[in-house]
């Protein structure tokens, strides 16, 4: 029995260095449970034929059948103040055989729920956070980000409370930059006015405390590129991904002839699909485009200009 847990404990610790495919050195690789084997999903290389099943032993086919089968609890997470960990008194007066309390006890049990709660915020640190982290949510919510970069503001949060950054700002400018941050981080940038407008805070008081974040946490994250805007403009606009496809070709031909330096990228993006949607006949206004990017006509109407000039494109107006 000894021996064949350490068969099984050296075959773990020979899968978990396989990073990548010795063929393509892909690190796209999945595991197919039914022949037990890890595949590489770029040229199809069997990495391993004998790989072993870390998921449950059990099955469940509905919702109700996989919470009475589990045995963990739900994961840490970074968007609660106490990381999940902490437990909490149901509402439901029941005992653990789903029997009524009885009513002497009742009044037990409302006091303890009480002291739960207090215990769970014990100090001013742990307000803020959980105040700051419910406020995170909500405006996550609002512009319908995902949960990873939920939890990667989080983290830059409760970084910035570590290192005592927020004293003399308010809560919503700092967990406001925190956002704008992950979603650079995260590639999936969001304009300063969408960021603005969606925490119903300053345009500059973010960016100037995202300035401040970053140089105190070093962040060290890159500028961000025009062609990470096109596909949620296109998809906005309605516009297919020909559109999308032409307006990324036209962005790399003006990095090569260096005509993004000093540009909004916002800006550019925009004029990319104005001219992309013109040239495969799914045109579109320079008002609509100017307001999916949140830019003026002026901005889109230079950019369009420039381009048009400087890569010798034809385009019927």
């Amino acid at each position: 029995m000894n021996e064949d847990t350490d068969v099984v404990g050296r075959k773990h610790e020979r899968i978990e260095k396989i990073e990548e495919c010795p063929e393509c050195n892909s690190r796209h690789l999945a595991q197919d449970y039914d022949r037990g084997e890890l595949v590489c999903e770029e040229c199809g290389l069997v990495v391993d034929d004998q790989y072993v099943d870390e998921g449950p032993e059990w099955r469940a086919f509905d919702m109700q059948q996989e919470q009475s089968r589990a045995r963990t609890g739900a994961p840490m997470t970074q968007m609660v103040h106490d990381k999940g960990l902490s437990t909490g008194i149901d509402q439901s007066n029941r005992d653990s055989y789903g029997r009524s309390i009885p009513s002497k006890k009742k009044a037990q049990i409302y006091r303890l729920r009480k002291w739960q709660r207090r215990i769970r915020v014990s100090d001013a640190t742990e307000r803020n956070l959980a105040y700051a982290l419910t406020e995170l949510d909500r405006m996550a919510s609002t512009m319908g980000l995902p949960k990873n970069i939920r939890e990667s503001a989080a983290v830059i949060y409760r970084n910035a409370v570590k290192k005592n950054l927020i004293r003399g700002r308010s809560i919503n400018s700092v967990v406001a930059a925190s956002l704008y941050a992950a979603c650079r981080k995260a590639n999936v940038p969001r304009t300063l006015d969408e960021i603005a407008e969606a925490t119903s805070s300053d345009r500059k008081e973010i960016g100037r405390t995202y300035r401040f974040l970053s140089r105190e946490l070093v962040l060290k994250l890159k500028p961000t590129r025009p062609e990470e805007y096109l596909g949620r403009f296109c998809s906005e606009l309605g516009l297919s991904g020909k559109v999308q496809r032409k307006a990324d070709e036209i962005i790399k031909m003006a990095e090569k002839k260096e005509l993004i330096s000093g540009k909004g990228p916002t800006g550019l993006a925009a004029a990319s699909i104005y001219i992309s949607s013109i040239q495969e006949n799914q045109r579109r206004t320079q008002r609509e485009v100017a307001d999916v990017a949140a830019v003026t006509e002026v901005t889109v109407r230079n950019r369009y200009k420039e381009l048009v000039e400087e890569l010798g494109l034809e385009v019927e107006v």
